[in-house]
Parts: structure tokens; sequence; C-alpha cells
């Protein structure tokens, strides 16, 4: 999916919601334990619930890895089902991979190539040479590690250099030496604020993947004040607070009444924008 076919859904469907498939077999309906592949139908569930309220899918990987081959191959039944039955949403892979040259350039196999994924998150710490492979896939996107939603982002990401530049700026400003608007976005935590302001007086055309609307306590009202751009410019992901909203049978429904929810509060938000 290209940039233009990205915005066109998002307009078209009045959404900029990505679900988070992060499934914890701790968490699903007990019911399901029952299942063959409790992942898969878990997973299947809730696509078919949420659907017409989001525009994106992603899948974490450790979700699923945890589980052995039993985890890939539910991983993988849900990429074939959102690929046959909802070809339109942008699937991401949520792996947050980056390596020396050569061991990347088999992940970006993995995801463009098997997997044919839309787009896939990555870290930025090892530089260009660790980046690149996966940006030589036309039609396909990185999104890089830039500001994120966890306490320890502290550690590292706000650190400033002898001439006032942050960790993250310095990724921000270095990576669109290596990609653009249509093939790298970032990602920034929904939690930073008005961090975003500092994000796009960098980046001001790129899309930000933000997870950490919902369960972890960052304001979709926020984010939007000074992120979003002409176009949206913004994926804004909920797992827990929509796949775990209900624990019984009728948990898809409880799931797409909270994507639906969101949708609504998105729809309002892009109302301003015309």
């Amino acid at each position: 999916m290209n940039r233009e076919q990205l915005i066109k859904e998002i307009f078209d469907k009045k959404s900029f919601l990505c679900v988070g498939l992060d499934i914890d077999l701790n968490k699903i309906p007990k019911h399901l334990l029952d299942e063959d592949d409790p992942i898969f139908v878990f997973n299947k569930a809730i696509i078919d619930a949420t659907a017409p309220y989001c525009v994106s899918y992603k899948p974490n990987l450790a979700f699923y890895e945890c589980y052995g081959i039993k985890g890939m191959i539910a991983f993988e039944k849900t990429i074939h089902y959102l690929k046959e039955h909802y070809p339109h949403h942008f699937i991401i892979a949520d792996a947050k991979r980056g390596d020396i040259g050569n061991t990347s350039r088999m992940y970006a196999k993995t995801f463009f190539e098997e997997y044919d994924l839309d787009a896939l998150t990555v870290a930025p710490y090892m530089g260009e040479d660790s980046v690149k492979p996966f940006l030589e896939y036309e039609g396909k996107w990185v999104i890089l590690l830039a500001l994120t939603s966890n306490k320890g982002s502290q550690d590292f990401q706000l650190f400033t250099s002898d001439n006032g530049q942050r960790l993250f700026e310095r990724v921000l400003s270095k990576s669109q030496e290596w990609g653009n608007t249509d093939n790298l976005m970032y990602v920034v935590g929904a939690t930073q604020g008005a961090m975003f302001r500092d994000i796009r007086n960098i980046a001001p055309d790129h899309f930000l993947l933000v997870p950490g609307v919902g369960a972890q306590g960052g304001s979709l009202q926020e984010v939007c004040k000074y992120g979003m751009t002409a176009d949206c410019g913004l994926l804004v992901n909920s797992s827990r607070g929509i796949i775990y909203a209900g624990q019984h049978e009728d948990f898809a429904e409880k799931a797409a009444d909270s994507a639906k929810e969101l949708q609504q509060q998105m729809a309002i938000e892009l109302s301003r924008l015309q």
C-alpha cells in the first residue's frame, strides 16, 4: 500500500486506527482455549469485528514467537486471513528488527517477501547499513523507532549532545537521508504529548505510528493537536484497550464497541482538516 492509498483509506473510513494483535493466552476468553488454534480463532473474531473501524492491523511478533511453531503458524494464518478478506487494510509486523546489513537483508526478505507485509518496525541503533536493506523494497515501509512511550525511553532517546540535539532528533534528521515520506514512518509514543511538536519540526510530513493510546494512558486529542498533518499523518495504535475489552462470549462485540468509540473520536479530529 503506497502513501496515497493509505491516505485515501483514512479519509474514506474516517479512521486512522491501527489495532494491535498482541495475543496473550492468559488474557483471551477462557472458552477459546479449547480450540485447536486459539490464537487464530481469537484473531479472526477480533479482525471481523473491528475491520469496519480501523485501517491497519499490527501483530506483535513477540506474542507469537513465544509459543514456538504453533504461535508462528497462528501468525501466518492471521496474515493470510487479512490479505484474503481485508486486502485494503495496512498490515504492520511489529518486530523491531535491525542488525548488520546481511542479517537485516534476511529480515527484510522474511517480512516483505515471505509474508508480503506492508510495513515493519525497525530499530535504528546500528545505523544506516542496518536500515537500508529494508528500504530497498518498493511499496514497503520502514517504521523506525524514534521516541517511544515506555518509561525507559528517557535513558537514551532524550540524551542531549553538546550541540543541543537530542538522540531521537538525530535519528529523525539522519534517517531522512536514507528514506522519504513514501517509505519511512516513525514510532512516537502517545504518552510523549507536546513532544510531537518537536517531532513535527524535523519530520513535518512523515507518517507517525503512535502506540500508547488507551491502556497506556496516551491522549488521542493531544496526539492530534500536536502531531496531525493536512494528510492526517498518523496511525494510532490501540492493542489491549480493544482486543481485551471483553472476557466472555461477547468479546468480539466488546472489541468492536471499543474500536468504534475510538473511530468516532478520530472522525471528529479528521473533520477539523476539512
